[in-house]
């Protein structure tokens, strides 16, 4: 088998078949499986699932619970709440097999708009996972190259990469748990390539609200995780100031959308 597909779900009833409708176009030429992991659904959407939880464990369990069950040599990862243009995993899986030093690789994440929900991702100063480009135009990111690590959103992983390093860190549950993946990544020396010709289209935010209090103490909460894990004591004490530069950015970028 080369390439597992898994998609996490959680009440997507109303996105899940979209979704999964998109990979049956796909014109990858080797064969692939579609693991979908229930996070105990009741709306209906638990009749598609390959692996079925008893309760919710999150983004970060229920894609350990697929990549567990998977048999492929890559892991690509896809959210209930995209759609992969027919050609996504031909081109994740090409770009991996002409870079096998490369561990991770990153779409071209759309919003339904046609702009850029992200091409990659950075990790900001703070702790927490930015994704480039967002709301600009896509054709801005057109160019491979290197970036920190894949939103988890629409992703390709080498399996061997994961059995290095292990797989998401449950107590993230959701948000930030693939920054946290991609710092443990590239401090065992694996890179991410950003790949623009592998294209997805996102709805975003589907499982919570796009601003929602419940998702702010969840990023919030795993970004000072990530700090804890992966940051030394200075960087730490210069992260305060980012984080108010971050949400006044956030702040005006939300005041010139509306």
């Amino acid at each position: 088998m080369r390439v597992s597909v898994i998609i996490v779900n959680w009440n997507g009833k109303r996105i899940l078949e979209d979704c999964l409708d998109s990979l049956k176009e796909q014109t990858f030429r080797w064969d692939f499986e579609v693991i979908v992991v229930d996070n105990g659904s009741t709306d209906g959407s638990e009749c598609f699932a390959t692996i079925r939880n008893k309760r919710n464990l999150g983004f970060a369990g229920g894609n350990n619970a697929g990549i567990r069950a998977a048999r492929g040599k890559y892991i690509a990862l896809l959210n209930n709440d995209a759609r992969a243009d027919k050609d996504w995993l031909k081109e994740l899986v090409e770009a991996a097999e002409e870079n096998p030093e490369v561990g991770m690789f990153a779409s071209k994440i759309l919003r339904t708009d046609g702009r850029i929900d992200s091409a990659g991702c950075t990790v900001h100063p703070d702790g927490n996972g930015m994704c480039r480009g967002r709301g600009e135009r896509h054709n801005n990111y057109n160019k491979s190259e290197d970036v920190t690590f894949p939103s988890g959103c629409a992703a390709l992983y080498r399996k061997s990469m994961l059995d290095e390093i292990g797989l998401f860190d449950e107590r993230f549950f959701m948000y930030n748990e693939d920054t946290d993946l991609g710092i443990r990544a590239q401090k065992a020396g694996y890179k991410c390539l950003y790949v623009p010709t592998a294209i997805v289209t996102h709805l975003y935010s589907q499982s919570s609200s796009a601003y929602s209090l419940k998702k702010l103490f969840r990023v919030e909460r795993n970004r000072i995780l990530i700090m804890l894990k992966s940051f030394t004591f200075r960087q730490i004490i210069t992260s305060v100031p980012w984080t108010f530069i971050r949400y006044f950015n956030l702040m005006r970028g939300l005041a010139w959308s509306e």
